[in-house]
């Protein structure tokens, strides 16, 4: 989830680049949601290598963001363990993917110049968390798909109407040394939103508790803004207004992923403590 909750202080939202900024954001969603739930669809390893391909992207930026061009050989040594993981959760072993990632972040850290190392650490898990989180959650062949699917609506529906609301009511700031766009009433919106969004998919596409859904989909929408604001702080640590430039109108992966990949590794872990890695999405919705 980018930073959505009202525009940047430099770029006012009626001026001509704040409109071109919001049209390019609305063109690229148009092209990346289609992909991502036509991917969620099929399954298999073409989901898999999609958010393998996404982890190792966000690892290339948390390395180029800490580290600069210095920290190239730095990306490989995460790289690595990225790579065998995903093998491994394809080839449904998802706890020894967890375990190399885990092991992985110690050891690119170990390649790190000293200041650096816990941030190559918490990048490796930061990278992996993008990989495990949608991956475990969709190995489930009966409720994974949904669960996917629950997880879009939650961390978009949050994401737009943080943006909207927070622009249009304002109000006191969320947390205004870190992210000094994000407002309470954007916050509140998007809790809201990503509820009755939540709600609305489950009641056609699984038989469970309504009630149950609405607490997993804030407990979600809360992990998403947790996600948005730990990037925001990450970035303002490093001074860096985007994390990349790969998406128009969203900066880099980590700044369209932020939310969901906290979103995605809260659920992966809730439903996982239900029920089992090989079971979280049922954990996550059978209630």
């Amino acid at each position: 989830m980018s930073d959505l909750h009202s525009p940047p202080a430099a770029v006012p939202a009626g001026s001509a680049t704040g409109r071109s900024n919001l049209a390019s954001r609305v063109a690229s969603a148009l092209v990346l949601a289609p992909l991502a739930i036509a991917i969620a669809y099929v399954g298999g390893w073409p989901f898999i290598l999609f958010w393998a391909v996404a982890a190792v992207g966000i690892f290339w930026e948390w390395t180029t963001l800490v580290a600069g061009t210095a920290g190239r050989f730095v990306f490989f040594a995460g790289a690595g363990p990225l790579v065998i993981a995903t093998v491994l959760a394809g080839l449904h072993r998802p706890l020894a993917a967890t375990l190399i990632i885990a092991v992985g972040a110690v050891g690119a850290a170990a390649f790190a110049p000293t200041r650096q190392r816990p941030w190559i650490a918490v990048g490796v898990i930061y990278a992996g968390a993008t990989l495990l989180g949608p991956v475990v959650l969709r190995t489930d062949a009966e409720w994974g798909f949904v669960a996917v699917m629950l997880l879009f609506a939650v961390v978009w529906a949050t994401d737009v109407f943080a943006y909207f609301v927070g622009r249009a009511v304002g109000g006191p700031k969320l947390w205004a040394q870190v992210s000094p766009n994000k407002t309470w009433s954007g916050a509140v919106a998007g809790i809201v939103a990503a509820t009755l969004a939540a709600v609305a998919l489950a009641g056609t596409m699984t038989r469970t508790s309504l009630f149950a859904i609405a607490a997993v989909a804030i407990f979600l929408s809360i992990a998403a803004q947790l996600g948005d604001l730990f990037e925001s702080a990450v970035k303002r640590r490093f001074g860096a207004k985007d994390a990349g430039q790969l998406i128009p109108g969203h900066g880099g992966l980590m700044d369209r992923l932020d939310g969901f990949l906290f979103a995605a590794a809260a659920a992966a872990l809730f439903g996982s403590m239900r029920e089992n890695m090989e079971a979280a999405a049922r954990g996550l919705l059978a209630w």
